[in-house]
């Protein structure tokens, strides 16, 4: 999926949500989406919880090595290589 159509995806399910009421499982190695549209984050890691909480507290603040590793693997705008990549 482009960048544009995963942009409209994720603002259709939040606008569902917020319409409708109701709760989803987003299920996605993807934590720049999650924290777009969930209210709570839960991380795994080869099939075992590893970290769990609201969305923003996992993200800014992880507890478990493989959630630095993902959030790691977030892009940052202009970053040139991996090591300018984004920390929360």
């Amino acid at each position: 999926m482009d960048v544009s159509l995963a942009a409209q995806t994720l603002n259709l399910f939040n606008e569902i949500r917020r319409k409708k009421g109701i709760a989803m499982l987003f299920i996605t190695h993807d934590l720049a989406a999650a924290r777009l549209i969930a209210d709570r984050i839960a991380v795994l890691e080869q099939g075992r919880l590893v970290e769990a909480g609201p969305a923003e507290e996992v993200i800014s603040a992880p507890r478990h090595p493989y959630t630095r590793s993902l959030i790691a693997a977030i892009p940052r705008m202009g970053a040139r290589n991996v090591s300018e990549r984004a920390a929360p």
